[in-house]
């Protein structure tokens, strides 16, 4: 990334979060679990699997999976806002398993980590933190499963996009790349815009 886009980039910190929601000011919240991670969803058969769902906001995946009988489901975010609204619609979710805290100083392991419009909301400097954070957090045999935005999008502030060029060349140091393709059945205001991926840790 050039010097001039880096400085140009918002402070993309807590508070920019939280005003965004208090503002509702949320144009990348469709309301609902998107269909691609709802197929992914319906196909597990193993509901004890320890699931991550960072930058989970509003947390409509946590919502869908909780409801279907998975229950050691933890989400993160950085900011409170979502979190208290997600605790009001879900009021028997365990506080333990929400975390108000910046992803990258979270230590833990997990069977499964969703990605639903997280790494487009990070600073594309932090893409190789993230990389790296990710495949720390899995265990030996987890997965990293998601979406991830397949079209140039906003250079100044999220949601940052990408290519799937750009994303093997990061990913393929740290993890095994089993799907990367297209999704086929993305919701309708992203057809064709949208990779789903499904990745396993490379070993240390």
């Amino acid at each position: 990334m050039s010097e001039k886009r880096e400085s140009a980039i918002v402070d993309l910190n807590e508070g920019f979060w939280t005003d965004k929601y208090q503002n509702d000011q949320i144009g990348w919240d469709i309301g609902y679990v998107s269909s691609p991670l709802k197929a992914y969803f319906d196909q597990l058969e193993d509901k004890g699997l320890k699931i991550l769902i960072p930058g989970a906001g509003n947390a409509y995946e946590a919502e869908y999976l909780w409801a279907n009988g998975f229950k050691n489901i933890h989400i993160v975010d950085i900011s409170l806002a979502p979190l208290t609204a997600f605790k009001k619609r879900i009021p028997d979710f365990p506080n333990e398993q929400l975390i108000h805290a910046d992803f990258f100083q979270l230590s833990d392991k997990f069977d499964l980590i969703i990605e639903q419009t997280f790494f487009c909301a990070l600073n594309p400097s932090l893409r190789r933190d993230y990389v790296l954070k990710m495949r720390e957090l899995l265990k030996s045999n987890g997965q990293l499963v998601g979406l991830m935005f397949k079209v140039p999008l906003f250079e100044d502030r999220p949601p940052f996009g990408g290519n799937e060029i750009e994303y093997r060349d990061l990913f393929s140091d740290c993890f095994r790349i089993d799907i990367m393709e297209v999704a086929y059945n993305s919701i309708s205001p992203r057809q064709g815009s949208e990779l789903f991926v499904k990745m396993v840790p490379s070993e240390l």
